[in-house]
């Protein structure tokens, strides 16, 4: 069985500026590779919208549609934003999915999480050994250079995704900066650092060895916000 996508990453930003880069569909596509173009369709009778969306490849654009809704106001001050998309296009390497977005307000930003699956297109082998593990690269690449967007307010487009072959730039988008999987409970206790690269890890005091983990990694999808459940199809 595959496991869905997760990106966790930290932004030193405001929560409303988060908020809006990530969900003006005018905004999102101008950092999220995985997307050319979104444009909402109609609003939904449960809340939230539908959209259709575009990636343009150099010989093919895939399309979809997708429904969206999203949590702004939370008692405990976090704010979530639910998604399922499809796509009749044969080519598409992702059939139907859905996932999340979850943002939690820590001293210093906002800690900015996804999980998402979908139905593999190209058959679960291929999708298994390749291309999951691009497509949660790209989500990772992505999520860096929204990073570097709210933070700095250097424009996604200086950083295309040719980019990444511009290994003399410190401060391009790099994926590796990143968390790929969920922490576990224990871990959670401690606030996540950064390394000289910039990448969060959990602190550990120097001269101690790593406890070892008896309690189970967490699912990524346990984490969904229960509006997933209410939403309409796409």
């Amino acid at each position: 069985m595959t496991e869905p996508i997760y990106v966790e990453t930290h932004v030193r930003a405001p929560l409303d500026r988060v908020w809006e880069l990530t969900q003006d569909t005018d905004l999102h596509p101008r950092w999220d590779a995985r997307f050319s173009r979104i444009t909402p369709v109609e609003e939904l009778a449960g809340g939230g919208y539908r959209f259709r969306y575009e990636l343009r490849l150099p010989l093919h654009t895939l399309a979809g549609t997708g429904t969206s809704l999203g949590e702004r106001h939370r008692p405990d001050g976090t704010r979530t934003s639910a998604l399922r998309f499809t796509t009749p296009d044969r080519l598409s390497p992702l059939g139907p999915g859905r996932g999340y977005w979850r943002y939690v307000p820590t001293a210093d930003g906002v800690t900015f999480v996804t999980g998402y699956d979908y139905a593999p297109g190209w058959g679960s082998l291929l999708d298994r050994l390749v291309l999951r593990r691009v497509v949660g690269w790209l989500t990772a690449w992505s999520f860096d250079r929204l990073r570097i967007w709210a933070e700095t307010g250097t424009e996604p487009e200086r950083w295309p995704l040719a980019s990444v072959l511009a290994v003399w730039r410190p401060d391009r988008p790099r994926a590796s900066r990143c968390r790929r999987a969920p922490l576990r409970t224990a871990d959670r206790a401690d606030p996540p650092t950064r390394d000289a690269r910039g990448a969060a890890h959990g602190p550990r005091p120097p001269g101690t060895r790593r406890r070892p983990r008896t309690d189970p990694a967490p699912s990524v999808m346990d984490d969904a916000p229960a509006t997933l459940d209410q939403l309409e199809a796409p």
